[in-house]
């Protein structure tokens, strides 16, 4: 009798020792899925964030994608865009038959995502890879695509199996208005220097809505097809011409000293008395839109009566920053982004309620917008910058070096700037008021960014994830 109830004993330890075995392992093996899970969910959000990465900077992604990440639509303004006339995106396939679709399980696809050395998703290699990429039409109208990635992880855990996930988001397109010129004023336009005057505007055109100061009508570049491009300035070039330049006047090209026997007959390139008739469209950011954008993805900023900045309008003492501070980046590659600086009362500005603020540090690049006027008194020798020269009728582009840059990007003001230093400025400079030098202490050269003639602004983005459209789709 007592080996019988040995033996039930003995029989029923054993039982609970295999049950806590398997409780252990399903409670082990239940946290690895959980772990997995989530490295499978952070892989696909990166993965996402690549794609993103590609309507950025469009030659990151392969050829066959990037002809399709590209702007197929012009606006009614004549600017590219993801969308028609009637708002409906590009990207207008299904799951099952999707624009885009990259997928792992052809060996040619998964070189392209996978490759340990060249993968389009090598950054992400350690902890897994893409099996699936597709982009097709976005599931809420006014959205741009949807991107579906599927993942599988190489997570190293006691259980080796692979873990598969899929995550859908939609993407939201951002599109600034496109700026074509150089240098734009909404009113007169006096760059009148001790040498030359206007001289300093390459690769884009030059428009003025009032009246354009001239030393005299040869300083304006000669437009050429076939002129050299190179970062030289004028003065430092034997040729004054340019494959882009026209100048656009609403009212008069006004000669300070013209040429003896010129004749006031103007180059074929040079066009005044635009206004009323024919008509000269001007590219102006709208203060709503810009100040939204900058609220969600830039640095939005309220001038006090301090002369300083406020960050997002708190206006508590202590709080204010210098426009110095503001607009000013340490070397190249410190992208500030967009900054939008508000008028006086936060309201559409106004001839009484815009400020004046003076960008007089070393060294900016973003996107400054200014409700308000500017003083432009950068200071230093400026940066070295190796650029994309404009896109040619084939598309081709050639890298460019550019010296002495003071600011790399975009000066938008609401009002007048004047330009007390000389400055040189890789990018476009605006205004809806006047542009002017004073005394001749000031002089302006640009080189235009061609991505802005395709709504492209460095800090600014193309694309984003649209709120809530992020899911797990198993």
């Amino acid at each position: 009798m007592a080996l019988v109830v040995s033996l039930v004993i003995a029989l029923s330890l054993a039982i609970m020792g295999v049950t806590l075995l398997e409780l252990v392992w399903q409670e082990s093996l239940s946290a690895d899925v959980g772990k997995k899970s989530v490295v499978a969910q952070q892989l696909a959000d990166a993965a996402g964030e690549i794609v993103i990465g590609w309507f950025h900077d469009p030659e990151t992604a392969p050829p066959q994608v990037a002809r399709v990440l590209e702007k197929r639509f012009v606006s009614i303004d004549g600017a590219p865009t993801f969308f028609d006339r009637n708002g409906q995106s590009q990207f207008a396939g299904t799951a099952e038959r999707p624009d885009v679709v990259l997928d792992a399980s052809d060996p040619v696809h998964d070189g392209l995502l996978n490759d340990p050395d060249l993968g389009l998703f090598r950054s992400v290699a350690e902890s897994g890879t893409v099996r699936l990429l597709k982009l097709y039409a976005p599931m809420k109208p006014g959205l741009l695509c949807t991107v579906e990635v599927t993942v599988e992880t190489n997570h190293p855990t006691p259980f080796p199996t692979p873990f598969r996930q899929s995550i859908g988001m939609q993407l939201e397109a951002l599109e600034l208005p496109v700026l074509r010129r150089g240098v734009q004023a909404g009113g007169n336009l006096d760059l009148l220097s001790d040498d030359r005057s206007i001289s300093g505007v390459h690769w884009a055109s030059v428009a003025a809505g009032g009246d354009v100061v001239i030393r005299r009508i040869e300083d304006v570049p000669a437009f050429n097809p076939a002129a050299s491009v190179t970062g030289q300035s004028y003065g430092e070039s034997s040729a004054l011409e340019d494959r882009w330049m026209h100048l656009w006047a609403g009212g008069l090209i006004r000669e300070v000293e013209p040429t003896p026997g010129s004749m006031g007959i103007l180059p074929p390139n040079v066009h005044s008395r635009q206004i009323p008739v024919p008509g000269m469209p001007f590219e102006e950011w709208s203060y709503e839109q810009l100040k939204q954008t900058a609220m969600r993805f830039g640095s939005y900023y309220v001038p006090g009566s301090d002369g300083l900045l406020y960050e997002d309008g708190n206006m508590q003492a202590g709080r204010g920053l210098s426009p110095r501070q503001v607009f000013s980046s340490q070397q190249v590659g410190d992208q500030r982004g967009l900054i939008f600086v508000d008028t006086l009362d936060r309201t559409a500005p106004r001839t009484d309620n815009m400020s004046a603020i003076e960008i007089n540090a070393g060294y900016f690049e973003g996107v400054a917008v200014v409700q308000g006027h500017v003083r432009l008194n950068l200071s230093g020798a400026g940066n070295r910058l190796k650029v994309q020269s404009p896109r040619e009728n084939g598309g081709g582009r050639m890298t460019v070096d550019l010296s002495g840059i003071h600011l790399n990007g975009v000066l938008y003001a609401a009002g007048n700037i004047v330009v007390e230093s000389p400055v040189k400025v890789h990018g476009a400079v605006i205004a809806e008021g006047d542009i002017r030098a004073p005394d001749g202490q000031g002089r302006l050269e640009v080189w235009h960014d061609d991505d802005m003639s395709w709504s492209l602004f460095r800090g600014v983005p193309v694309v984003y994830r649209a709120p809530g459209t992020w899911m797990v789709r198993y």
